[in-house]
């Protein structure tokens, strides 16, 4: 048993005795790196050219002692350097969430490699994918961009336009991407500036409002000073531990909106998992805007956002009035032609209904299993899931709000469990204890995952076998 010093008194965490928690994730730890000496390799020989030696800064974000490095993804398994094959239930956060390069994902983009990468300008498979993105997200007037804070920020730029207002409400805890404007906080009935945001350059607080998820009250009274232009919300709250909404919650916002003249942006990068168009589709919600990224183009960089008939009439008649210069929005690699071959080939034969059937069964044996678990070691912990998306949360739930959310995380419970199935052959996401289950994920997989949690919580309960 690994020795451990200047820890805290013995009170439990999340149920847990901290003594045997810290054993776990020391012994994890050791584990980890003595079946890893090529990608630690690989990590050491190519950091000095990045900050903090990796490209994108989360890639440090994973509880184990340094990144994998990926040999090769395909379908629901990842292989590292190390030739070590898991069971992929991360799916890039959400990014390859249909499988890691579907098949006709990937003859789309053999096709349009030949074909020209990008040139500013419609292709065909642009034009059919408008009409695929209405049968499958509903009617809107669509726009491409490359990822979800791109979308997020011109759909506010919309809604400001034609509404004349200036302020955005978002919910504590949310995330909307990078987007800087809905990056506020509640703290004692307070909008603030929420900790951390690099370089911060301006009052956040001028053109955000921030209120609890499930508050219809707090919603009526922020809307009711007159000023905000759009309540910008994902209808379940995903980046945090996961909170559902409230019978009469969404559609009370829809009511609210109208009300006080506010538009109402639906976020849906995360919980598309809900199913075959997204959570919008299956719980007939009615945004005026309607945001989808991640995976709409089977892993390829792409987003998009799309407006009512009504408030792109709006848009026009303010677009038409406006005059000619930069307006704010748009990229030069937005809706380039990978990404519309993408994006076809995705929604016409990735993204079906068979294939979310098949997700929603694996996922609602994932969370049964789970449970049970979780039942059997008397934990305070619970399960939550939103379609193909499912989370374990180590505090008794259902969680209410940001608040309870951010109550609830554990970090070194969650590292610790994280890196337990990650050397025992399952990879789920850093964040949150995310969980997906793609078209392709099989139920072998799904029950060697169940049973990795099971010999976790095991050796966090049982003393012997420390």
């Amino acid at each position: 048993m690994t020795t451990i010093s200047a820890l805290p008194p013995s009170q439990d965490i999340a149920g847990l005795d901290p003594l045997r928690l810290e054993s776990l994730r020391a012994r994890e730890a050791q584990r980890f790196v003595a079946a890893r000496p090529r990608c630690k390799k690989a990590l050491d020989k190519g950091a000095a050219p990045w900050l903090n030696g990796v490209p994108m800064h989360w890639m440090r974000d994973w509880p184990s002692p340094f990144p994998l490095v990926v040999k090769q993804a395909e379908g629901a398994r990842l292989t590292d350097l190390d030739g070590h094959t898991l069971d992929d239930f991360c799916l890039g956060d959400t990014g390859s969430m249909f499988g890691h390069a579907p098949k006709p994902v990937a003859r789309a983009i053999r096709r349009q490699a030949k074909r020209g990468l990008t040139y500013m300008l419609p292709s065909r498979a642009a034009l059919r994918a408008g009409k695929l993105l209405r049968e499958t997200f509903g009617p809107f007037v669509w726009q491409m961009t490359l990822s979800a804070t791109d979308a997020n920020r011109n759909a506010l730029r919309v809604a400001r336009a034609v509404t004349g207002r200036r302020k955005v409400l978002v919910f504590n805890g949310c995330y909307h991407g990078t987007l800087e404007d809905t990056m506020v906080a509640l703290e004692d009935g307070h909008t603030v500036p929420r900790p951390g945001l690099v370089g911060q350059g301006f009052d956040l607080t001028l053109g955000a409002v921030c209120v609890e998820f499930n508050d219809l009250a707090g919603v009526e009274a922020a809307l009711a000073q007159g000023d905000v232009a759009a309540i910008l919300t994902e209808p379940v709250m995903t980046n945090s531990c996961m909170v559902l909404p409230q019978d009469g919650f969404l559609d009370g916002q829809r009511r609210l909106a109208d009300a006080h003249g506010a538009l109402l942006i639906l976020d849906e990068t995360h919980t598309q998992s809900s199913g075959l168009g997204g959570y919008t589709r299956v719980h007939g919600l009615k945004p005026d805007i309607f945001v989808i990224g991640k995976c709409v183009a089977g892993g390829m960089p792409t987003a998009l956002w799309g407006m009512t008939d009504e408030v792109a009439q709006r848009f026009r008649a303010y677009d038409a009035a406006r005059p000619p210069g930069h307006s704010g929005m748009g990229t030069t690699l937005a809706g380039n032609p990978m990404q519309f071959a993408c994006l076809e080939a995705t929604l016409s034969e990735v993204a079906t209904p068979e294939a979310f059937a098949h997700m929603e069964a694996g996922a609602a044996r994932l969370a049964r299993g789970l449970t049970q678990v979780i039942d059997t070691a008397g934990l305070p912990w619970h399960v939550v899931r939103v379609g193909a998306r499912v989370e374990f949360i180590c505090a008794p739930g259902p969680l209410r709000n940001g608040t309870e959310a951010a109550a609830a995380h554990q970090p070194a419970v969650e590292s610790a469990v994280h890196l337990g199935l990650l050397n025992r052959g399952c990879l789920i996401a850093p964040f949150h204890n995310m969980m997906l289950v793609s078209p392709v994920t099989t139920d072998g997989q799904i029950d060697t995952l169940v049973s990795a949690f099971a010999d976790v919580v095991a050796e966090l309960k049982d003393p012997s076998r420390d």
